[in-house]
């Protein structure tokens, strides 16, 4: 790996935004995500090589720390946003088609919740990992996930939901899709802390994530690619 993917792999894992961040105390100044992207770019590294050998890995390694509690939300939503300042540059390419879509995921919050945060960090893994995301937002009715699926031709569907009351509209979302005509096209899988594996499983889901990091691998095996 370059010396400069290093670097930005190194911003996006602790943080550093851009010049102007003052996070981390110890890189206050420096280049961060959003200027060592457009450098890369600028020395002619292709947007899959700074996605698969730079960021992709640099959130792996962010995903794997707050999994074993080394790091939490704070620092996790710092490294997302490093990430998504990196992604703005690399965006152009995969609108464009220069660069390659490793499926459609459609994901959003079901109906009678509006916590967003587990969602949106699935959203920035998922798109910094090569997939093109449907955000739909949150309190989202079980129509238009289905419609959604439609109109994207998604491979996978995810439901989240912080809250047991919303466990009705987790049943009704993923009824509504095994009873479309995308029911044997696409996948769900279910994350949230008011779900449990059983519980999805129960409601006829392909998987349930415990956290965003898990999302995204289980989005790949369900999609059967392999890094």
């Amino acid at each position: 790996m370059s010396t400069l993917l290093e670097q930005l792999a190194h911003c996006v894992e602790f943080g550093k935004i851009d010049q102007k961040s003052p996070y981390p105390p110890d890189m206050k100044g420096e280049d961060g995500a959003d200027e060592l992207t457009g450098m890369a770019l600028a020395e002619g590294i292709g947007p899959n090589e700074i996605l698969e050998n730079s960021l992709i890995p640099a959130m792996e390694r962010v995903g794997n720390k707050f999994s074993r509690n080394e790091i939490f939300v704070p620092q996790m939503l710092m490294s997302a946003k490093a990430m998504g300042s990196a992604m703005k540059h690399l965006k152009p390419f995969f609108q464009s088609g220069e660069a390659r879509r490793k499926g459609v995921f459609v994901i959003g919050t079901v109906a009678g919740d509006l916590h967003d945060i587990g969602k949106n960090l699935v959203r920035l893994l998922l798109e910094t990992s090569g997939f093109k995301v449907i955000n739909l937002g949150e309190n989202v009715p079980a129509e238009k996930f289905v419609q959604a699926a439609k109109e994207h031709s998604a491979h996978i569907v995810g439901l989240s939901s912080l809250l047991t009351t919303g466990d009705p509209h987790v049943e009704e979302t993923i009824r509504a899709i095994r009873s479309s005509d995308v029911a044997d096209k696409v996948k769900v899988i279910c994350g949230g802390a008011a779900m449990t594996l059983k519980f999805v499983k129960a409601c006829g889901a392909d998987a349930y994530a415990k956290d965003a990091a898990e999302g995204v691998k289980l989005t790949k095996e369900l999609m059967g690619i392999v890094d």
